[in-house]
């Protein structure tokens, strides 16, 4: 071959590997790729930075909820943090923030950031839509390396679903988690878990640790969305929450059935007709295969919540609701709330050795202090644990059983002024005359007062001594207590929770009924207890409970169609009388005159 021809060949072969090298990837990598940073750009503006005040050697992640600044974290992140925390954002500022609400069973903590109302909000989706090999990533603050305000992505997939952790030391059971290989390591903990749209759909919790000390090893865990939506109306009362049991066991037997085992008789599963042996074939909605997927979907719902539940028995299927019992006495999980426990992925010491390439006390540039200049106003150092801010001691107040009581009477005032305001035009009926068409037949007149309450139940008289024993007083027979009930009713609309007595923002619950949400108010006036349920979206009263003991069957007043009247106000025109499986009666509501605490309009009173 000539020189030439090697000449023009090598010259070829170049121009062949630099066009190689150069050309461009297909459309479709680059659209894959532009999807992914946009996804990532999009959740790491809600995700959040939780730093100890005064100690910068504690804390973890979370993300925004609410434009208003409620934001879900790790219960084992917030503990150790106390009433205040700092958080950093990647928009570049350090916000303080409060807490509001702790599950410390399920690992969560709701807590609220300070001085915006325009907070970057994820985007929560149905995390029961997740299967194993979808693309997700976690992003967050392992090993506190986002003091510049900017946190770390770890891109993976979702490795399995619907797992079970058992407790760590005393609590923090996780149930019906996501599994991931995207990097968990200690201070992820209450971050988010995104899909590959940059949908929210778990909070990073938990990992693999033993193998390699504090090491991520690729089996990280998170708590669906989907439950700790279920806990986020209570998280915001400022509770301290237990989670639910059914009152009974289940296992599996040797033909792969999940029966029952053992069974409390004062469980309400028990009341609904649930026995010893009976076969649980779905729960909560969800088929049963194992006892293991029993235990995962029991816990992810709160305390008192009605759910479905299906059972067979010779045969035949029978679909009931069930009203979940806590886990714990209240004192019980106080107690174990201040045993010492170590949280599930703690943060390791910082290095202090500058030679090991760590950032430490001695290395010069500590990043694990925030760095960049706050607004005006504002501290650059943390601020001292023990201190509070006087700007978040105005949102702070301790009770017993509360992680933060101020947002209890806040939301419970909320729901109450909305009642009134939409409802009762703002003023309080202090004295009512009440005349009805019973269902069954004849006239209920009803006549009640604060101090007084007579009614004449289809010609049969009834009255309540108030210096008697109430638990008594549980007439018409048969009804649960449907006088006691409607006093309770008067009482709340007359005095308000004020004036009612102990009364208490529980969160959100169903209302089955109804299909709707509710906010609860859980009202406590002499031994009997009463439950207000409030419309998430309307704030119309939907039911009452009246529990004369805490194991028996509540009388439900179901308050249905409501009327504007000339007085201004919306009162229902049916009250559904509902007690255990039965309805016990119902009242047509044909005349209802209030004499007011406030004026109301000169035509008030009949339709």
């Amino acid at each position: 071959m000539s020189v030439t021809k090697l000449v023009v060949t090598a010259c070829l072969c170049s121009l062949a590997v630099r066009t190689f090298i150069f050309a461009s990837p297909p459309a479709d990598v680059i659209s894959a790729e532009q999807q992914r940073i946009a996804a990532i750009e999009k959740a790491s503006a809600s995700t959040v930075s939780v730093y100890a005040a005064g100690d910068s050697n504690g804390g973890g992640s979370g993300v925004v909820v609410t434009p208003d600044g409620y934001a879900i974290t790790n219960f084992h992140v917030a503990q150790p943090c106390g009433t205040h925390m700092q958080c950093s954002m990647n928009d570049g500022n350090l916000y303080d923030a409060v807490v509001v609400g702790i599950d410390p069973v399920g690992d969560v903590a709701m807590i609220k950031l300070l001085g915006r109302d325009d907070f970057p909000t994820a985007t929560i989706v149905d995390s029961d839509s997740v299967r194993a090999g979808d693309w997700c990533f976690a992003i967050g603050n392992p090993f506190l390396l986002a003091t510049n305000f900017q946190p770390t992505v770890s891109y993976g997939i979702v490795s399995g679903v619907h797992r079970y952790q058992p407790p760590a030391g005393t609590l923090l059971e996780y149930t019906d988690c996501i599994q991931t290989d995207a990097a968990i390591n200690p201070g992820n903990s209450g971050g988010p878990l995104f899909n590959a749209d940059g949908n929210l759909i778990g909070i990073n919790g938990r990992g693999s640790f033993e193998k390699r000390g504090r090491v991520n090893v690729g089996v990280g865990y998170a708590i669906s969305i989907n439950q700790v939506v279920n806990f986020m109306g209570h998280l915001r009362s400022g509770r301290i929450l237990d989670h639910a049991t059914l009152g009974a066991i289940a296992s599996t037997d040797e033909d792969g059935r999940v029966v029952v085992t053992n069974i409390l008789t004062s469980s309400d599963a028990y009341r609904r007709g649930l026995r010893y042996n009976d076969e649980i074939v779905s729960f909560g909605g969800r088929p049963i295969t194992n006892a293991n997927a029993f235990k995962n979907v029991l816990g992810i719902f709160p305390k008192g919540w009605r759910v479905p539940l299906s059972y067979r028995r010779d045969g035949n299927r029978y679909d009931i609701h069930v009203r979940l019992q806590g886990v714990h006495r209240e004192e019980e999980l106080l107690a174990k709330i201040n045993q010492s426990q170590e949280p599930p992925s703690p943060l390791p010491p910082p290095n202090k050795d500058p030679k090991d390439g760590e950032p430490g006390e001695d290395g010069g540039d500590d990043e694990r202090k925030p760095r960049r200049k706050l607004p005006d106003g504002h501290p650059l150092e943390l601020s001292p644990k023990k201190e509070i801010p006087d700007h978040i001691k105005e949102l702070f107040a301790q009770k017993r059983g509360f992680a933060n009581y101020y947002f209890n009477t806040k939301f419970r005032d909320e729901t109450w002024d909305r009642f009134l305001n939409d409802y009762l035009d703002g003023t309080s009926p202090t004295e009512w005359s009440i005349v009805g068409d019973i269902d069954s037949g004849g006239k209920c007149e009803l006549t009640v007062a604060i101090e007084s309450f007579r009614c004449r139940w289809n010609e049969t008289p009834y009255s309540i001594d108030l210096a008697a024993p109430l638990e008594t007083q549980l007439e018409p027979l048969r009804s649960g207590g449907a006088m006691l009930a409607m006093m309770a009713w008067h009482r709340m609309l007359a005095a308000g929770p004020v004036g009612f007595g102990d009364v208490y923002y529980l969160g959100q619950a169903p209302v089955v009924e109804r299909d709707r949400m509710a906010d609860v108010l859980v009202a406590t006036y002499d031994v009997i207890e009463a439950r207000f349920y409030f419309d998430k979206e309307t704030s119309e009263l939907l039911l009452l409970e009246m529990f004369p003991d805490s194991d028996v069957d509540p009388c439900e007043l179901h308050f249905l169609n409501y009327r504007t009247r000339r007085d201004g106000r919306r009162w229902p025109s049916e009250v559904r009388i509902q007690h255990g499986d039965s309805t016990f009666d119902a009242i047509t509501l044909d005349k209802f005159e209030a004499t007011s605490s406030a004026p109301v309009s000169p035509d008030g009173g009949g339709e």
